[in-house]
């Protein structure tokens, strides 16, 4: 495992030049890639320039978002597909294999089964694509009961849900983005980490949760730093992760205001010595 940036997860700007300068002085290992700029640079001619800045600061490419709208109509969906070969080509190009989502725990429009059915066959056309050039499709499940509470309809809130979907698309190449949050909310456990093969992890995600909350009282976007309040068991998390032999990216995504208040240089610090504590506590730093 490698402690991974994703600078829009902590509200930090700037370019990839800029971002990959950030992670080597503040101690990353990662970086998420901006999949449209390689694309771009391999059309060039030019993909050697990113690999080079990538292996000047010390750094592996993360993951790179899906950049599919699936969640809409057919349309839509359909148009945002087109590009995605461009994208995935160039991640390879990169060494950038991991390819994370999310999905939403409720429709208001769907019942279950037409909602699974058409998540399906969408994630499959997105996975097949992603297949041609070696790349894993991650899927997020959504956990806070929160998220689902008023809602017309429920969808996948849970880990064992969204490996019935990996399976159902049936590519090979689709796992699980596996954010402790969402493990948490979810009343994952580590049992549930320890049974999972590595390459059904695609990608992971770690945060902390508010102390004081009941599990099912949390709210998806009130959050706190890993490791800050020991509500969620980020260690257990880590360790279960480590036993069942995962290597991949550990990226932050803690939801926290005040990380956009604050200098960039400063809230890669703070986010980058979260992790340590984290990987320490789990003795894996």
């Amino acid at each position: 495992m490698f402690k991974n940036l994703c600078a829009g997860a902590i509200g930090v700007g700037g370019s990839t030049l800029e971002v990959a300068a950030l992670a080597k002085k503040t101690g990353f290992g990662g970086m998420d890639l901006n999949a449209g700029e390689a694309a771009t640079l391999l059309e060039l001619g030019e993909l050697d320039t990113l690999k080079r800045l990538y292996e000047q600061y010390g750094l592996v490419p993360g993951g790179f978002g899906l950049p599919v709208e699936f969640r809409r109509d057919e349309e839509t969906f359909q148009k945002s597909l087109a590009p995605l070969p461009r994208l995935a080509k160039a991640a390879a190009a990169m060494g950038c294999f991991r390819c994370p989502t999310w999905i939403l725990p409720f429709s208001n429009d769907l019942p279950f089964a037409e909602n699974f059915e058409t998540h399906r066959r969408r994630l499959k056309a997105c996975a097949e694509i992603l297949r041609d050039h070696g790349v894993w499709l991650g899927l997020e499940f959504v956990g806070p009961k929160t998220m689902r509470v008023g809602k017309t309809h429920e969808f996948i809130w849970n880990m064992k849900g969204m490996l019935e979907l990996a399976d159902a698309i049936g590519t090979g190449n689709v796992g699980l983005l596996l954010d402790c949050w969402h493990w948490y909310t979810a009343h994952g456990t580590v049992a549930d980490i320890l049974a999972l093969r590595p390459e059904q992890i695609v990608y992971t995600h770690v945060n902390d949760a508010p102390a004081g909350v009941d599990v099912d009282a949390q709210v998806d976007n009130v959050r706190r730093m890993p490791g800050e309040t020991g509500v969620i068991d980020i260690a257990g998390f880590l360790k279960a992760l480590a036993k069942i032999g995962y290597d991949g990216p550990v990226t932050a995504e803690p939801f926290v205001p005040q990380l956009k208040e604050l200098p960039a240089i400063e809230a890669c610090r703070r986010t980058s010595a979260a992790l340590d504590k984290i990987l320490a506590q789990a003795g894996l730093a």
